[in-house]
This record gives structure tokens, sequence and C-alpha cells, in this order.
């Protein structure tokens, strides 16, 4: 069975994230003790504290999901002695969850990707005034579907397909006035369901460019080793090994379309019969709905790792 390693983005924080592996794991409590001198604070204890309102601001959220990721990896490489080189085909992550893959696949140490994405939600926050933004989830209809009502209900403002997470699960992003008739539009032809969704900014679309701009100039100075298997982007849907265009990619992927879905197609297309999330235990159901023959394990406290260990 050939496996590959997802990583999960923004919105699988929650108050007591990472703390289960913390306590019953040195090597998982040494992650976080990295990522917090990285940062200069102590973001572990608000990963096992909260408040959640303060977790859920995207500076924090996107390092404190990727060093639960990582320190769920630690467990499995440092005290279950499996090596994600010799295990895993591939590795994949949603939206932040790229920056989570490559640090697992060594191409980033723990230290520079927890101060990248620290840089990549400040900025994602700052490119848009509060209040201009949103992002709806539009259920029920196709990514094709809503990429034609987001490019009619744009009308001269910038609204985008932001997120393809799995068949019937898109995300649109963009002025919010643009995002509430792209709901209205999605109801009148057959959405399930649409819902505004509790984000302090409209990532992936054009209004991100800002950021993109401080991630091009980050990015740059950042030195990137081929990671020891492929990472299979959100933009292109396929893998890559080459620092510079992978670089290139993360980059694109501030503004660009995270193609989950088609992402996850292509790995099960390529043989990947099984996928195991880190650190999260949302992405492993969109596989379902996306692949249903893959199968998915989550690991994000101590029993996960030998329910996973069993399984391999």
């Amino acid at each position: 069975m050939s496996t590959a390693f997802i990583f999960p983005g923004q919105g699988s924080q929650a108050a007591g994230m990472g703390r289960a592996l913390a306590e019953a794991s040195t090597a998982a409590r040494l992650v976080l003790e990295e990522v917090d001198d990285a940062l200069g604070e102590r973001l572990s204890r608000l990963m096992f504290e909260g408040p959640d309102e303060e977790l859920t601001l995207t500076r924090n959220a996107q390092p404190a999901i990727m060093a639960a990721s990582l320190a769920a990896l630690a467990v499995l490489e440092k005290e279950a002695g499996l090596r994600l080189g010799e295990v895993a085909a591939a590795v994949a992550g949603h939206s932040l969850g790229e920056y989570s893959a490559l640090a697992a696949a060594r191409a980033l140490p723990l230290a520079t990707t927890a101060r990248l994405l620290r840089l990549r939600g400040e900025a994602m926050q700052a490119a848009v005034p509060p209040g201009e933004g949103a992002m709806a989830a539009l259920l029920g209809l196709g990514y094709d579907a809503i990429s034609a009502i987001a490019a009619e209900a744009a009308q001269g403002q910038v609204l985008a397909a932001a997120n393809d997470n799995a068949p019937g699960q898109v995300v649109v992003s963009g002025h919010i006035e643009a995002v509430t008739r792209a709901m209205r539009l999605a109801k009148e032809r057959g959405a399930r369901h649409s819902v505004l969704l509790p984000v302090s900014a409209p990532f992936h679309c054009p209004l991100m460019a800002p950021a993109a701009e401080v991630m091009a100039q980050a990015l740059a100075e950042t030195a990137i080793a081929p990671p020891v298997v492929p990472l299979w982007a959100n933009v292109t849907a396929a893998p890559v090994m080459d620092p510079a265009v992978i670089r290139e990619l993360l980059v694109k992927q501030v503004t660009g379309t995270v193609r989950w879905r088609e992402t996850v197609e292509a790995m099960a297309a390529a043989g990947i019969t099984r996928m195991v999330e880190l650190g999260g235990k949302v992405l492993g159901p969109m596989v379902k709905r996306i692949a249903p023959d893959v199968a998915t394990h989550a690991v994000t406290r101590p029993e996960d790792v030998d329910a996973l260990l069993k399984a391999l």
C-alpha cells in the first residue's frame, strides 16, 4: 500500500491541540518548544489553553497548526521508529499545510517554517481592511458551476473560487458584497447550503496580492532543500521537488485556488492508496468523498499512533 502524509490548513485549530501528544511524548514537546523559541513567545500555551478567539487569529493559527502536525510526525519518527522518507511516497498540505508538508519532508527547517507562517498569517490579515472581504462555502454544486457563479456575481469586484475541497464543497472568496451575491445565485441554482465562513480575511483570491508580495520577498531569502519525497502542490495538483519551483508555487498559492479535490484525485490515480493526516482530522473526510477507496488515518493523540502502527 502506497502512503502519503497530508497536513491540514486553517480551520483545524482548537484549544487543546497538541497537548495530549506533548504530555505523552518528549519528541512532541521538543517540537513545540522549538516553535515557541522561533517565535519568541509561548504559542504552545495558546494551543493548549486558548482562548479560541486568540488561537483563531490568522497569525497564531497558521504556525500553531503546523506545530501540531510536526509534533505528531516527531512522535512517529523519533518514538515509533517510522521515517517519512521510508514509509511515505508523497506529501501534500491544504493551504498553510503545504508549509507543514515541506517541513516534514526536510525541505524547510522547523524554526524557519514557524517564522514564515507567522509572517504569512500577518501579511494575509493585513492585505484587506477588516469588513471588506469574506469567504463562503457553497455546498451541493461542482467547481465549474461555482466558478461560473463567481464570474457572474463579481460585477466588477473581486470574487474567485478559492478552495475546491471535495465534490460539492467549494469555497468562494473576495469582496463581501460579491460573496453575498454568489450565495444568492448559488441558492437559486440548486446549492444545498451556503454559509459565510468565520475567517478574518478573504484568502486565496486576488485581494491577497499584497501578501503574495511579502511572501515572495521572504521566500527569496529562504533556503529550500529538495524534499525527501515529492510535494503535491495546491496550485497545480501535481508533484514537485525542485526548490525553485516550490518557491514559485508557494507565492502563487497565496492568491491561487487550493485544488484539493484534484490533488487527491491525481494522487490516487498515481497509486497512493493510503493517506495519513498529521495534526488534524479534517482532510480525511474530504479524501473519502473524493477517493472512497483510499484508506485514511489521522494522528492527533497518542492512541492514534498505536492505531496507525497496526495499520501500516
